[in-house]
């Protein structure tokens, strides 16, 4: 599903509804994310700038009617009922062309027991347990997203967000902003087995339309950026280079415990503690190359925020952080190394055919890269990109633009 054909309420609704065979009590949506700059410095408690997408993942939530003659469903894609379980039906089809489904009761929930498409929304119902003592059940859940998968955007974090704003309603938890944040993140660091930071549950759930999130992620402090594209005649480009990537493989982990490793050398619980002209001797090398890009990626966020939150309109440019974008690329190849040779493809051809700056964006091993571009050079920058890959045998990438979305709520 493209952003062009985003979910509506009454496109849900009568989609949960066919499904289940009740209509449901009420829908919501959560983007996905892109971060213009500040990668992996959220779980070193340094800064970050996302902004939210608009790609979102919808959701369409009701409770069980208690009459079960009601309950019958016009679809085979909804589980056999099961009291106080929560259902899951998703728009995405497996191999066989089958919706994607599942079913799990709050109270037998285990880490690594369930698919792992469902182990999200399972995480945040194991958590909305733990944290507020409430136990999920007799709820149903339809569920659309043109975030796509594996690219880079954060689909799971909008699924798992999505989920949680609807739970929230639904119950009344009465959970803040801050608090959904941080519940999202133990939902993906305790249960999914993913050691993520919080930019993504943030991005999803703080910012604004129209802006950027600044995000002290030491103590959650904001501040909302104007990001207006089009009044500078730009665009922001993603480019999906098709190469999946896993937060709970190896790589991600290895990256955070040698900063953690680090930060303790020093008696630091955090990387953010220490100054930055820090002498890095005592490290090893590959602690000293995670360290410089924490620290010198933590100082182009801080740059960037100043040429977008100038103090007057004049002094304001989107157009002037395309240096700090492709430095921040360079650093997150060379010193973190967590790109890969399709992601440099995608920024070198970019900037070849007159990107203002490119760079990765996300946790890297494959994914999406991003690129500034002026409006009007949009087609012409995505035949570049896609001409090298063909010349390099890659599979033809997904390229599109997105534009500054808003933060999650409900759908009318």
């Amino acid at each position: 599903m493209s952003a062009a054909t985003a979910a509506t309420g009454p496109s849900l609704r009568r989609e949960f509804e066919a499904v289940f065979g009740y209509r449901p009590n009420d829908c919501f949506r959560a983007p996905g994310r892109v971060n213009l700059i500040g990668e992996h410095t959220d779980y070193n408690n340094g800064f970050v700038l996302p902004i939210a997408i608009d790609r979102a993942v919808h959701v369409a939530i009701g409770r069980r009617p208690q009459d079960r003659s009601e309950d019958h469903g016009h679809e085979t894609a909804a589980p056999p009922r099961r009291e106080e379980s929560i259902r899951i039906v998703s728009d995405h089809r497996d191999e066989s062309g089958e919706r994607l489904a599942g079913q799990f009761a709050a109270e037998e929930l285990v880490p690594g027991a369930l698919p792992s498409w469902l182990s999200h929304p399972a995480g945040v119902v194991d958590e909305i347990a733990k944290t507020t003592g409430t136990v999920v059940g007799g709820i149903d859940l339809y569920i659309e997203s043109s975030v796509p998968v594996g690219a880079g955007l954060s689909s799971s974090h909008a699924l798992e967000v999505a989920v949680l704003i609807a739970l929230d309603e639904i119950y009344g938890l009465g959970l803040d902003d801050r608090e959904k944040a941080l519940l999202t993140q133990r939902a993906e660091n305790d249960f999914v087995g993913a050691p993520t930071g919080i930019v993504d549950q943030a991005a999803s759930i703080m910012t604004e339309a129209g802006h950027a999130l600044f995000l002290d992620c030491r103590d959650l402090r904001t501040r909302q950026i104007p990001f207006d594209l089009e009044a500078e005649g730009l665009a922001l480009l993603v480019i999906d280079t098709r190469v999946s990537h896993s937060h709970s493989e190896s790589g991600y982990g290895d990256r955070r415990r040698t900063c953690e490793e680090a930060a303790r050398i020093f008696g630091a619980t955090s990387l953010r503690e220490l100054d930055e002209s820090v002498d890095l001797g005592p490290l090893n090398e590959e602690q000293k190359k995670r360290v410089r890009h924490v620290f010198s990626e933590n100082a182009r966020v801080r740059a960037t925020v100043e040429l977008l939150d100038g103090h007057s309109d004049e002094s304001r440019s989107i157009r002037g952080i395309g240096e700090l974008l492709l430095a921040s690329h360079e650093s997150l190849a060379l010193d973190y190394e967590v790109s890969c040779t399709e992601l440099d493809t995608a920024v070198a051809a970019a900037m070849s055919a007159g990107a203002i700056g490119a760079r990765m964006t996300g946790g890297g091993f494959g994914g999406s890269a991003i690129a500034l571009v002026d409006a009007a050079s949009v087609d012409r920058v995505g035949e570049a990109v896609r001409a090298m890959f063909a010349d390099h045998g890659f599979r033809r990438p997904d390229i599109f633009a997105v534009s500054p979305g808003k933060g999650a709520g409900r759908i009318a």
